[in-house]
């Protein structure tokens, strides 16, 4: 009995190790800010629906925020306050959407920490094999990250798992780990529960010697003030006197736990502590026959146990308040804790607590020992199959967890070789489609430069017909002069000669001579006259061979369009002393929007002006067509290829049009930077 008894301490005192450290804070008139709902959430002198209101409150900020590292921080916050107050479903729903966003922040120290707060959780339930799963992810991934703290407290939490399973050896060896690891740190405590995790061990193996030199360990570890913050000092007195019961050296047992008792604060700060030492103390009395303040040390304890509704000490109270009734030779109150204690057992499904009570049973009752011996040594074969079974499962789990790393370091490297490759694809792509679009590029430079030469090719040839008829006009000037100076010229030298003779006469037929002479005149007159005009027009004609162009064109726009096509020119711009490429590019710009307007204006009149204001020669081009919305349009090839004429020019460009009121392009060259 005393050996399931000790296992019992030992689970009692792991949980308390694994229990989330606390801090007190004093309930301040504050806005409800997140740090506020946090600390109401973990004062104790709140009640406890109200903690759970905050925390969920805290919960419900946390959840909306942007997923950070201080975000994941806060969120292990509320996480703690769950465990805290032993609400262990949300404490590991919390858990797990911490390691989502761990995972997706790329975290590996918050997912670390994740599984190892799922560990926690399913330590405080029946399911310990998922305890040691999610401890061994947390392994490798501390061992990944050389986190030598975080590691060193993954062994001790693997070490309690196996100390729950009676695999004494295997937890021996874990919390040799988190010793070997924790060396170097300075972290105290944990140290501190490896030495205390050893001794209970060791206990257990019945290597008392040893059990006692890391209790000691513990203990002076625990005299520090830097750790002993939760009594750690009197839980390892109340383990050493534990080693020294076990070891039937009872007076040095009461000696440990009548030394830890002597702490005030104790029955306060750790209560289910104090009933354990209480228990302890007088079952270690009741060896030695020592009587005194029995059964009273019992009762005290187990009313302790009772309001705090610790059930495993509740049962080995009532044992030992068995034995001791038992003793006094009351066997009717021996038989009642001892079936009280056997009940509670089998309503926890505590095993070894049922082993106990039913020797202790079989003891009272000798004529009923082979009933409770049979269910003894049935419950017993049980409990050493599945500690066989645990202690495979745990290898077993690791092997697997060993082997789902493998798999997913494998998996990473492929995805990492495929993430190579699509980017290499896409980089080839990508260079594919710069040099295709380079050589597009340089096949559209290379064709408008093409057309820009076709276009100076065609004005030229433009030039050199106008210069052909200019040269045909200026031999038809000479033909004129020749006709005035051999024609005309004769004739009326011939006229004022024979008027000159007929000025001595006065008869008849000198006066019809001379009216004769005098319709000569007239006739001579009006070739002259005609000869005039034909000069006139001639020299404008001359003046204006790019306007012949223009009036070319617009010939050729009344032709193909039924619109009304009015053209206003300044004839005072002397057109020969304005750059051929200026020419060529206000003919293209007026050719374009004559071919905008016939596309797309509908228009029923279109007035062209090209005007000379001061030092810029304007070229207007307005229509009264559909108009259009200028932003939806400003891409158009038409109006892109209009603007970079312009601006090969230096000239200015604007548009102006609105749907349903026509349209206006006007363009005005600089003439100061052009001019001969």
């Amino acid at each position: 009995m005393k050996k399931y008894y000790l296992l019992f301490f030992v689970i009692g005192l792991l949980l308390l190790g694994c229990s989330k450290k606390k801090i007190k804070f004093s309930e301040k008139s504050i806005s409800d800010t997140l740090a506020t709902y946090l600390a109401l959430a973990n004062e104790d002198t709140i009640p406890y629906e109200n903690r759970l209101s905050y925390n969920k409150k805290a919960f419900a900020i946390l959840i909306n925020q942007d997923n950070d590292s201080l975000n994941r921080v806060n969120l292990f916050k509320v996480a703690n306050r769950y465990f805290n107050m032993n609400n262990f479903d949300e404490y590991q729903k919390t858990a797990r959407i911490i390691i989502e966003k761990a995972k997706s922040g790329k975290d590996t120290l918050s997912i670390a920490k994740g599984y190892s707060y799922l560990g926690d959780y399913y330590m405080n339930s029946p399911r310990r094999d998922s305890a040691y799963s999610y401890y061994s992810k947390a392994e490798k991934l501390y061992q990944k990250l050389n986190d030598k703290i975080g590691l060193g407290g993954i062994y001790i939490n693997i070490a309690t798992v196996q100390g729950y399973e009676n695999d004494f050896l295997g937890s021996e060896l874990s919390a040799i780990k988190a010793l070997n690891v924790l060396r170097d740190t300075k972290e105290k405590y944990k140290v501190y529960e490896a030495y205390n995790l050893l001794g209970i061990i060791s206990n257990e193996l019945k290597d008392y010697e040893k059990a006692l030199e890391y209790h000691t360990k513990a203990l002076n570890l625990a005299k520090d003030n830097d750790i002993n913050g939760f009594f750690e000092r009197e839980s390892s007195l109340n383990n050493i006197g534990n080693v020294y019961q076990s070891n039937n050296k009872y007076e040095l047992a009461i000696k440990n736990f009548q030394e830890a008792l002597q702490n005030k604060n104790l029955i306060i700060g750790r209560p289910n502590l104090y009933a354990l030492i209480l228990d302890n103390l007088a079952y270690s009395k009741l060896k030695i026959k020592d009587y005194s303040q029995l059964p009273d040390l019992f009762y005290e304890s187990l009313k302790i146990s009772d309001s705090l509704k610790l059930r495993n000490s509740i049962i080995y109270s009532k044992i030992h308040l068995s034995e001791f009734y038992l003793i006094k030779r009351d066997t009717l109150t021996a038989k009642k804790f001892g079936n009280e204690a056997l009940m509670l057992s089998r309503n926890i499904r505590n095993y070894n607590a049922i082993l106990s009570s039913l020797k202790q049973l079989g003891t009272i009752e000798p004529e009923k020992s082979s009933v409770y011996s049979a269910e003894y040594i049935k419950i017993n074969d049980s409990l050493q199959n599945e500690e066989r079974k645990s202690k495979d499962k745990f290898a077993r789990i690791q092997f697997e967890t060993d082997e789902i790393i493998q798999q997913k370091d494998k998996l990473a490297e492929q995805n990492r070789n495929i993430l190579f490759f699509f980017g290499l694809v896409v980089m080839i792509g990508i260079l594919l489609f710069v040099i295709k679009n380079q050589r597009s590029k340089t096949k559209e430079l290379m064709l408008k430069q093409a057309q820009q030469k076709a276009n100076e090719d065609i004005y030229n040839l433009m030039l050199y017909q106008q210069n052909k008829i200019e040269e045909g006009r200026a031999n038809e000037k000479v033909r004129i002069a020749q006709e005035l100076h051999d024609g005309i010229l004769g004739r009326l030298f011939g006229a004022r000669l024979n008027l000159d003779s007929l000025n001595k006469r006065q008869d008849e037929d000198a006066i019809i001579s001379r009216n004769n002479y005098l319709v000569e005149l007239k006739n001579i007159e009006q070739d002259i006259r005609e000869i005039s005009h034909d000069l006139n027009r001639e020299k404008h004609a001359l003046n204006n061979n790019f306007i012949g162009i223009v009036n070319n064109l617009i010939e050729q726009q009344e032709t193909v369009s039924q619109a009304k096509v009015s053209f206003v020119v300044d004839m005072e711009i002397e057109w020969e002393k304005i750059e051929n490429y200026i020419k060529i590019n206000l003919y293209r710009i007026l050719q374009e929007a004559l071919l905008n307007i016939n596309k797309y204006a509908q228009a029923e009149n279109i007035r062209i002006e090209i005007i000379k204001q001061e030092k810029t020669l304007r070229l207007t081009v307005t229509d009264d067509g559909v108009g259009f919305s200028v932003s939806k349009k400003s891409k158009g090839i038409g109006l892109q290829n209009m603007l970079s004429r312009a601006n090969a020019c230096e000239a200015t460009f604007d548009i102006k049009s609105k749907i349903g009121k026509g349209t206006t392009i006007t363009v005005a060259f600089p003439m100061e930077i052009n001019q001969k």
